[in-house]
Order: C-alpha cells, then sequence, then structure tokens
C-alpha cells in the first residue's frame, strides 16, 4: 500500500476542541482523534483530572510539529455549571483553544456533564430542574452562539453534541433527564440549520461505564452494571472507547448533519 490512506488520515493536521475532554468519553474522543492526526484541545473543571489527562494523552503521539506555540494536545479548565458567567468561561475557552482566533478550529465534539442525579417529578423544584439543563443544554446554547468566530465555516467542520437512550425509551423517574436529552436532540436539529454549512450532530449514548459511575456505592455498582447489561440485546454495558467511534464518525462524515446517532447495544429494542 502506497500513498495517502484517503480514509483514515481525514482528521489529518485537524484542530479538535472536545468540551469535557478529560475522563469518559470526552477523553477517548481526544485520543482517538489523537490517533487520527489531528491537535486537541481538552477543557474540564477539575485541575486534577486536567494535568492526568493531559499526561496520558501526551503520550498518546509524539509528532515532530509539536510545539509550545502550537502543541499537538493541549487543554485548559472550564467551568460551565453558572449561567452567569457561562457564555464568558466559553468564550475564554474558545480563545485559548484557537490561539486568540488565529488558528480556528474545525470540530467540537460537546460531552461535557455534571453527575447525573435522578430527581422525580414529584420531588423536583424549578431550581432542580434549572441545574439539570445549565451544562448540558444551556452550554451547548451559549458555544453555539460564539463558536461561528472560532470556527472554519465549511461543511467539513462539525460540532456534535451529545444526549442519551433516555431521550427515546425513558424509564420510571428518569422524566427530567429524558427532557434534557429530548432538548439537546431538538437544539442540534436547530443548529445543523443556524450554524450551517457547519454540521451539527448528536450521540445517543446508552448505558456507558465511565467515572459518572464513581458515585455509586461500590457494594451496589455490580449489581447497577449486571441490570443495565440485561437491558440490551449486546448483554454489556458500553464502553467510552466505543462511543468515541461515534464522535470520530460524525467529524470524518462530511455529508452527515442533523441527525441523531445511536449507540446502545440495542436498549431501544429490549
Amino acid at each position: 500500500m502506497s500513498g495517502v490512506l484517503k480514509y483514515v488520515s481525514k482528521l489529518q493536521s485537524k484542530r479538535v476542541l472536545v468540551v469535557g475532554g478529560t475522563s469518559g468519553m470526552g477523553f477517548c474522543i481526544a485520543e482517538a482523534a489523537l490517533e487520527h492526526g489531528a491537535r486537541v484541545v481538552v477543557s474540564g473543571h477539575s485541575p486534577e483530572k486536567m494535568a492526568h489527562a493531559l499526561d496520558r494523552l501526551r503520550k498518546v503521539r509524539t509528532d515532530a510539529a509539536d510545539s509550545e506555540e502550537n502543541p499537538v494536545v493541549s487543554g485548559t479548565l472550564c467551568d460551565l455549571a453558572q449561567p452567569s458567567t457561562l457564555e464568558t468561561n466559553l468564550d475564554k475557552l474558545l480563545r485559548f483553544a484557537t490561539a486568540d482566533g488565529t488558528r480556528k478550529l474545525d470540530h467540537v465534539a460537546y460531552t461535557a456533564g455534571d453527575a447525573v442525579k435522578i430527581i422525580p417529578v414529584a420531588e423536583a423544584t424549578p431550581d432542580d430542574v434549572t441545574r439539570n439543563f445549565t451544562v448540558r443544554v444551556t452550554g451547548p446554547i451559549m458555544l453555539a452562539k460564539i463558536l461561528p468566530k472560532y470556527q472554519n465555516q465549511s461543511h467539513t467542520s462539525s460540532l456534535t453534541l451529545t444526549s442519551g437512550v433516555n431521550s427515546t425509551k425513558p424509564t420510571p423517574r428518569w422524566s427530567i433527564a429524558a427532557s434534557v436529552g429530548s432538548a439537546t436532540e431538538g437544539l442540534a436539529r436547530g443548529l445543523a440549520n443556524d450554524l450551517k454549512p457547519v454540521r451539527v450532530n448528536v450521540v445517543s449514548p446508552g448505558a456507558v461505564h465511565t467515572e459518572l459511575f464513581d458515585s455509586i456505592d461500590k457494594d451496589k455498582l455490580e449489581g447497577v452494571l449486571a441490570n443495565m447489561a440485561k437491558a440490551t440485546l449486546t448483554g454489556t454495558v458500553g464502553k467510552p472507547e466505543d462511543l468515541a467511534e461515534a464522535y470520530i464518525y460524525c467529524m470524518k462524515d462530511n455529508y452527515v448533519t442533523g441527525t441523531i446517532l445511536h449507540s446502545n447495544g440495542g436498549r431501544l429494542l429490549v
């Protein structure tokens, strides 16, 4: 085989931002983009997670083109939990990721999300609802507002959001979480029109074993995972490495936009 590998080289030298890229699916998206030859910026809210993620990501690829001025991988902290500072913090993130707009982004994957707290509707307050929407829905809206001046305006550029299988098949007590995911999916379809020619899609994962499960007591975790696996056709719980493929696909397929990609082990058929 000789010459350029036209499929696996589609992200070569592209600039990719992963919002929420220090752990879980976001980290694996960043790792996969690096393996595809991209330059990657990750954001997160924890200094400890950021330092650990950057250390791991810098070992993925040793690149002769790496430099302090234009690193192959870099990262910065970004707090998305406070509505009053959300737009300002996202603008700071985009300025960091693009060297003040001089190196525009090609692709953005948004996987940021605080730990899911299941709140039954009977116990919900307006503050609970607002808090659930801030990072996962308001964040992407504010990102989309300011992204165009920091991103190459082409159908070869993309923004990929994240919803969840409960948007389509909610389980009891998950009404609020389902509404968040459904809002994200509607937002992606709207943004596909508003941000064109940039492509906008959303990945809808099933149960994925990430660090978000750390909040579950260890003596209960095995049972929780077993029940989740039973609710699929594959008999498994997803891995972040599996889901990363869906986001990479959204970056590479220049003809996909306004689409929901499902990766859930057949959960919708059970």
